[in-house]
């Protein structure tokens, strides 16, 4: 049980170290980038060099992916308050929307498509 236990505590602060890290840098360097996401990506980079096994990691994220749906309620509190503003520029939402993944696809279709011929040459 306390092997259990300091699994799940070892797992989640490595998770909140790399979130606080990610924030400081955040604050530091004054980017648009949310700390959070470069909190993730210290994570990601810390268990793809070998330094974190993703065994420390794992107790905790599977509590956070059993879960994941109670964290989405205060982003839809948070859409539903500023429900007319997404009405009145819903054209814009929506045709970035769909001319950035036309744009992906596009992107990935061609690079894709030179990928393959230089494998057949």
């Amino acid at each position: 049980m306390a092997n259990t236990i300091l699994k799940y505590v070892v797992s989640m602060g490595l998770i909140f170290l790399c979130l606080l890290a990610g924030s400081s840098i955040q604050q530091f360097v004054g980017t648009s980038i949310p700390g959070s996401i470069i909190g993730m990506l210290i994570l990601f980079s810390l268990m793809a060099s070998g330094l974190v096994p993703s065994e420390w990691v794992k107790p905790s994220a599977n509590l956070f992916i059993r879960y994941m749906i109670l964290l989405f309620v205060p982003i839809s509190v948070g859409l539903m308050e500023h429900f007319d503003t997404l009405v009145d520029n819903a054209l814009p939402i929506l045709a970035s929307a769909v001319g950035g993944t036309l744009i992906v696809i596009v992107t990935l279709g061609l690079f894709l498509d030179r990928l393959l011929k230089k494998g057949n040459k």
